[in-house]
């Protein structure tokens, strides 16, 4: 009697517990597993841990950049008593201001050109040395110094060294009976700033083009030739027309880095007023003219929409360039 009413027990208590285990079974389905649970907890961490790690970039560029280019343009849009005026952006079409804008657009256009072309030929020069090796090393590390090479260190480096008294001009002089500044001292005029930017408008162009003329994949020359095309057919059907939009984004980022250049100029030239970085600063501490401070800022004003111009048709071209490089 005993044995009969346990294994009665039993065989009413085993569907329950299955069903218990069914239902149990059933919601830990439904029910997220804790790995799943924490992966939006790692998301938010690391979305955190990513905006505090570019806090300190943020904050540079707030202060360092954002802040002086908002008050330098904002003065450009009162007057000497803070009241609002467009007299200032008028002022522009002065011909000292506009033959300044034109000095600045005609030296960064030619050093922009001569750069990128000489610059091209360098990388070009340099595609078939061993990657790694001695030669690319050591045009890779001097382009990287040379490109940042400016300023009144280079001004200094060019004064010493073909300045009027320089060591090479004095030893043309000497030695050779060769002149350099026979015609007059082209060095310290605005043609003469061709030379000290080419210094670093050419390693720059090193730095931007060599990546994209390594991205070449060699079996698209491979496929030319089974084609029966020649190299020259390769270079003007395939690779010069996706080298292109490079070329011409590394000719755009010249153009802006040589249009916003001032210390080298600044050294050099003077006081000569025929680039608009240096009409700036004689707007800005000039004793003899006084009251056009705030015109300062409507020509930074002129100078930013040239560079946001160049900026976004240069970041176009790179990325029409990227989807060959991917």
């Amino acid at each position: 009697m005993g044995q009969r009413s346990r294994l009665m027990t039993e065989t009413i208590a085993a569907p329950a517990a299955d069903a218990a285990a069914g239902v149990t079974s059933s919601d830990s389905r439904r029910q997220p597993s804790s790995a799943a649970r924490s992966q939006p907890k790692r998301r938010r961490r690391g979305g955190v841990a990513a905006v505090l790690g570019l806090t300190p970039f943020a904050f540079y560029v707030v202060i360092f950049l954002a802040v002086p280019t908002l008050v330098a343009v904002g003065s450009g849009f009162v007057d000497g008593e803070g009241r609002f005026t467009w007299a200032n952006l008028t002022g522009l079409a002065e011909p000292a201001i506009a033959g300044s804008f034109f000095g600045a657009f005609w030296l960064s256009a030619v050093t922009a050109i001569v750069g990128a072309v000489a610059g091209a030929a360098l990388c070009f020069a340099m595609l078939h040395s061993r990657p790694g090796g001695t030669a690319r090393s050591l045009v890779d590390s001097a382009s990287s110094v040379l490109a940042q090479f400016g300023g009144v260190m280079l001004a200094f480096a060019f004064i010493a060294t073909i300045g009027a008294q320089g060591l090479v001009t004095v030893l043309l002089r000497n030695t050779f009976h060769i002149n350099i500044y026979e015609n007059g001292v082209w060095l310290y005029t605005v043609p003469g700033l061709i030379l000290p930017y080419l210094y670093f408008q050419i390693p720059l162009m090193v730095i931007t083009f060599l990546p994209a003329l390594e991205g070449l994949r060699p079996q698209w020359l491979e496929a030319t030739a089974t084609l029966g095309g020649t190299r020259w057919t390769y270079w003007t059907r395939v690779g010069g027309p996706i080298l292109l939009p490079s070329f011409l984004g590394s000719l755009l980022l010249l153009f802006a880095n040589a249009f916003s250049s001032y210390a080298t100029a600044a050294a050099l030239v003077g006081q000569a007023n025929n680039i608009v970085s240096l009409q700036i600063r004689q707007a800005l501490i000039s004793e003899t003219v006084l009251g056009r401070a705030n015109l300062a800022g409507a020509m930074a004003l002129g100078m930013l929409v040239v560079m946001v111009v160049v900026m976004l048709a240069y970041s176009a071209l790179v990325r029409r360039t990227a989807r060959w490089q991917r």
